[in-house]
């Protein structure tokens, strides 16, 4: 399988004028507040058997995103990079994805929307302008804890600019554990999966007040199939940030757990085949058993 939504950062080096990066990472966090270098993301790829990963920014700054680039270089295990430029800047982001698109490894762009007070943000006329010139170089958009205040947004955005293609991550963030909000969530996320130019990544279900397991998860795992499909669905660790809630490796089983009730092909198309499509990633393709 290809990991699509991974991260690594270096908490020691990223200071700049006084200024930690990562600010939204701290002791409170406990376990995960420190580094995770490309080593040891490394030795957890292959401990569980992955053969490579997508590299997902984890910060709203450009330091970020050359850091990801930098350890793509290094190890080939790097199929893509989905880094950050200033989306609210279009002129500042057009620079920024003329520089990064150089690397060929540059698939996609991000920002902690979740993080952002403007509820509005994937709305605001820059921001869409700035899109336009993503879609435009055939590169995607992840869009990260989308529910409560972005899912919405995002079905509006997607249906709007067709030619951008819009990844929802973990699924947008389900409240599993608060049926009273379910229906609002399963609204708008069957009608972002709708729009064709759409992909959700089965990643971050570590959810709040729901137990880790496939029996527990299966209700979101059906109703992503019913909305996306396995053509339009792609699993994802989301190591190091998955680790509070279980090891790498049992993050991956449980997921794997529910991909395996799915047809041998099905299961090619979730472990593999969409991220190579969405991002275009440069694979080998396996051998056929």
């Amino acid at each position: 399988m290809i990991d699509s939504h991974l991260h690594v950062w270096t908490l020691d080096t990223f200071v700049t004028g006084g200024l930690r990066h990562y600010s939204w990472l701290g002791p409170q966090h406990g376990d995960l507040f420190r580094s995770f270098d490309e080593d040891e993301a490394r030795e957890a790829l292959d401990a569980a058997g992955v053969r490579g990963a997508v590299l997902v920014q984890a910060d709203d700054t450009i330091a970020d995103t050359e850091s990801m680039l930098d350890v793509a270089a290094r190890n080939p295990w790097v199929f893509g990079v989905v880094g950050w430029i200033r989306l609210d800047a279009p002129a500042e982001a057009a620079g920024q994805l003329h520089r990064f698109s150089a690397h060929p490894v540059f698939k996609g762009v991000r920002h902690l929307l979740h993080d952002d007070p403007r509820s509005d943000f994937l709305d605001l006329p820059t921001v869409r302008d700035s899109l336009a010139l993503v879609a435009q170089r055939g590169l995607t958009l992840d869009i990260p804890d989308a529910f409560p205040r972005h899912l919405g947004s995002a079905v509006r955005l997607a249906r709007e600019m067709p030619e951008l293609t819009v990844v929802l991550d973990h699924l947008g963030k389900p409240p599993l554990a608060d049926p009273s909000l379910m229906d609002l969530w399963r609204a708008d996320f069957l009608a972002l999966g709708r729009e064709p130019n759409t992909v959700a990544k089965l990643s971050g279900l570590h959810l709040p007040g729901v137990d880790y397991t496939a029996d527990a998860l299966r209700p979101l795992f059906e109703t992503a199939l019913e909305a996306f499909g396995p053509a339009r669905l792609m699993i994802g660790g989301d190591w190091p940030v998955s680790t509070v809630g279980a090891p790498y490796g049992r993050t991956l089983d449980v997921l794997l757990e529910l991909v395996s009730s799915l047809s041998p092909s099905e299961q090619d198309l979730v472990l593999e085949e969409t991220a190579v499509r969405t991002y275009g990633l440069a694979v080998t393709p396996l051998p056929d058993n």
